[in-house]
């Protein structure tokens, strides 16, 4: 009421604001009961003592209602006053229904609305980082409603409850000891309480001693209540954070309260009077039980005391009080701007205009914020943040932390000095409430089959797939030339594989063919060198050379199978080396053609004279070889090998190889060869047992049966490997299987020739000289 006053007088005081015009005023006490409100109004519309419904018995009649303080009875008042569009501004009503304007067209109100509380309560857990809470409210429209819109909010931010439970004044002890259980069992580290000032001790009295470790968050109901903040619930109680009106000091309003006296109010002021009984401990008649009589000129010397802190009274709703007596002001400043010289007479201003200009009104107050009212009639919400602290005493302070307020934009709403709070726990990070841990990148969450969706386990992503994000419900895959890290959390380039020259295995390879195609080389020229010996002679000389130079072209085949591959690489390695081999092959059958046929030359009668000539061997080998040239251009000319990137023989590896096109031909080109090696090796294998002075069959069977063995062994090892180890068997087949008929066809001619020239001679290769029939 004071407030009111404070506000009224202001305004009259203020030049700039109804200038030459003083606002009055009449003021009714609703005792919080309906009879007493409906009353009341009636006589505020009618003007009378006894209210006459739908006639104004006096000449001035009010031109707006401030009140009332309780929802209850303001929808009964914004109910009759709405019929007349009669302008009505409550300071403390905060019903969501009010809001209404159907039901409640002339009502507005300087409290936020319910609905925002929860709003409010919702962004500030989701702020916090808490997922997993618990609720508790009251078990009528204040508790039901805001409950509700709260578990509505809450679920929009994705936070879950861990229980609900509903209490009030019927609830039994049973069932509040239960309630007290669940909230102790509960992971849930936040408990959000929904309730109002006096059905609170219902709870603290059960939650005393018990050290329950929760972290309480209020709603406005009982954010600041005296009861619940007594130094006896102090340590259940401290860190508890709640919103409450914002409070903003009214300049000049202590001072105002402090220059009260009995002789400054009006006549029989009944509430000044009381306060100054209370206050000086005096009777203004019939001092009884050690009291002293009342003067009225006692001094409020406790009240301006340098010990005495004037926090402790709680100014919020005066500062709502204050913001709804200039909208009215306003409104009316703003009606009569607009009516000018015609409203010189105030009998003719109706309420029903001053509500026209209310729902426009818009004024920035003393304490710099904005006032002014939405569509709905409502403000806009702005609540402090307080949190409770333990003083050294065991008492409770209010501590005012943060700021909801909705004049700002969205992102910057919510403010909280993080620093500033007092936890129930001592620390100075903000504690955690969730029903699981966060996953990490890497990891999916996969829900709890019956529990709610913040209760979940961490699964991996599967392979080839990723997240990147915390909590990530999904994994995602990776793109066909990408694979996950080692953690899943990025996808990486693939590690390319082929082999190379640079590394150990393919260094080895590399320095093995060289070495056997310099060897061959070698022993090329040896035999070149001593050309016009025996030994060189009677092996045919011209297919030794050709064989030779097959030999040691074979052995650098590999260096096309080394290294990534190409086009042209892919098309000449396997072509190279197929006519390669076919050439050193046939060269062996057909020095194994020539040995069978100058043996049988050499028996009487033999008519194979004839064939000792140089076409036979040409003809053989040029036969051979253009046969598998064919195979070979039929291949390139129809399915040529082509270069691929393969993703799906090794995982996370791309494998960089040659793609043979047509795998029928490559058999052929193979099988082709084998059937030549298997001819050779038969037709050595059935003339071993020709005389040794003459006879090299027996080494080319020991050849074309390592060659064989190779080539059959190179199968299944060939087809159980990938990648770059393929090609290193395919390597290994090449190099062995030559230096196989190497070693086997030359070698030991070679030793001949270099360490024994004396057996280097027609007659020890005829069998006539003392020397080889001694060695014999």
């Amino acid at each position: 009421m004071q407030s009111m006053i404070f506000a009224i007088d202001e305004i009259n005081q203020n030049h700039n604001l109804l200038p030459n015009i003083s606002l009055g005023y009449h003021i009714f006490d609703s005792c919080v009961h309906l009879s007493e409100v409906l009353s009341g109004t009636w006589q505020t519309l009618s003007g009378e003592d006894h209210s006459v419904p739908n006639y104004q018995c006096q000449p001035r009649v009010p031109l707006a209602v401030i009140g009332d303080a309780f929802s209850t009875t303001s929808m009964a008042m914004a109910t009759l006053l709405g019929v007349y569009k009669y302008p009505q501004v409550s300071y403390t009503a905060s019903a969501p229904s009010l809001s209404n304007r159907f039901l409640y067209p002339s009502f507005f109100r300087t409290i936020p609305s319910d609905n925002t509380q929860a709003l409010a309560l919702a962004k500030l857990v989701s702020f916090m980082g808490w997922n997993w809470v618990g609720l508790l409210s009251l078990d009528d429209d204040y508790g039901i409603l805001g409950s509700q819109i709260l578990k509505e909010e809450l679920q929009k931010l994705g936070v879950c409850l861990a229980y609900h439970e509903v209490f009030g004044k019927g609830t039994s002890p049973e069932k509040m000891k239960s309630i007290v259980d669940i909230v102790r069992q509960s992971t849930a580290k936040v408990v959000i309480i929904f309730s109002r000032d006096p059905f609170i001790n219902m709870l603290l009295e059960l939650l005393e001693n018990k050290d329950p470790g929760k972290i309480w968050v209020a709603c406005n109901g009982w954010s600041n209540s005296p009861i619940a903040s007594v130094t006896q619930f102090s340590r259940t109680m401290m860190g508890t954070l709640g919103f409450s009106l914002h409070e903003a000091e009214i300049t000049g309003f202590k001072d105002f309260l402090l220059s009260i006296r009995p002789s400054t109010t009006l006549p029989n002021d009944i509430f000044v009077q009381t306060f100054w009984e209370i206050v000086h401990s005096c009777r203004w008649n019939d001092a009884q039980n050690g009291s002293v009589l009342c003067t009225g000129e006692e001094k409020l010397e406790r009240f301006t005391g340098k010990d005495y802190e004037f926090d402790e009274f709680d100014f919020r709703s005066h500062y709502t009080i204050y913001n709804a007596v200039y909208a009215v002001a306003y409104a009316l400043h703003a009606y009569l701007s607009a009516c000018g010289k015609k409203c010189r007479d105030f009998r003719t201003i109706k309420p029903w205009r001053v509500l026209h200009y209310l729902k426009d009104v818009h004024f920035e107050n003393k304490m710099g914020d904005e006032i002014y009212f939405d569509q709905n009639g409502d403000p806009p919400t702005d609540y402090d943040l307080v949190n409770w602290r333990r003083t050294s005493d065991g008492s409770i302070k209010f501590v005012k932390v943060g700021r909801y307020n909705m004049r700002e934009t969205e992102a910057n709403e919510l403010s909280i000095n993080i620093s500033a709070i007092q936890w129930i726990t001592g620390d100075e990070e903000i504690p955690r409430s969730m029903c699981s841990e966060s996953c990490s990148p890497g990891f999916r969450k996969a829900p709890q089959k019956g529990r709610p969706s913040c209760c979940f386990d961490c699964i991996p992503c599967s392979e080839g797939e990723i997240s990147n994000q915390t909590d990530s419900r999904n994994c995602f895959a990776c793109s066909a030339e990408t694979w996950p890290n080692e953690n899943k959390t990025r996808c990486a380039p693939k590690l390319i594989e082929y082999l190379s020259f640079w590394e150990p295995l393919g260094m080895a390879l590399f320095l093995a063919v060289i070495f056997a195609s310099l060897s061959t080389v070698t022993i090329l020229c040896v035999f070149y060198k001593n050309k016009d010996t025996a030994i060189v002679k009677a092996n045919n000389r011209d297919l030794t050379y050709v064989l030779l130079s097959s030999l040691s072209l074979s052995f650098l085949c590999p260096l096309l199978f080394i290294g990534e591959p190409h086009r042209l690489t892919c098309i000449f390695r396997q072509v190279a080396f197929g006519v390669i081999f076919v050439l050193s092959v046939s060269s062996v059958l057909a020095k194994t053609i020539m040995v069978v046929v100058a043996f049988s030359a050499t028996k009487p009668g033999s008519n194979m004279r004839m064939w000792l000539g140089p076409r036979v061997p040409a003809s053989t080998v040029s036969i051979c070889t253009l046969l598998q040239i064919f195979i070979c251009s039929y291949w390139v000319l129809t399915c040529p090998p082509f270069p691929e990137r393969n993703m799906n023989i090794k995982v996370g590896v791309i494998i960089l190889q040659c793609n043979e096109c047509s795998d029928t031909l490559l058999w052929c080109m193979l099988g082709y060869m084998a059937f030549l090696a298997c001819v050779s090796f038969m037709v050595a294998f059935l003339a071993r047992k020709l005389p040794d002075s003459f006879n090299e069959a027996k080494w080319i069977t020991f050849s074309m049966l390592i060659f064989l063995s190779v080539w059959i062994s190179f199968i299944p090892a060939y087809l159980s490997t990938q990648g770059k180890y393929m090609v290193a068997v395919e390597i290994f087949g090449i190099t062995s299987s030559g230096a196989g008929v190497l070693s086997c066809i030359f070698l030991p001619k070679t030793y001949i020739i270099l360490f024994r020239p004396d057996l280097n001679t027609r007659e020890n290769l005829l069998g006539k000289g003392s020397t080889m029939r001694t060695n014999m």
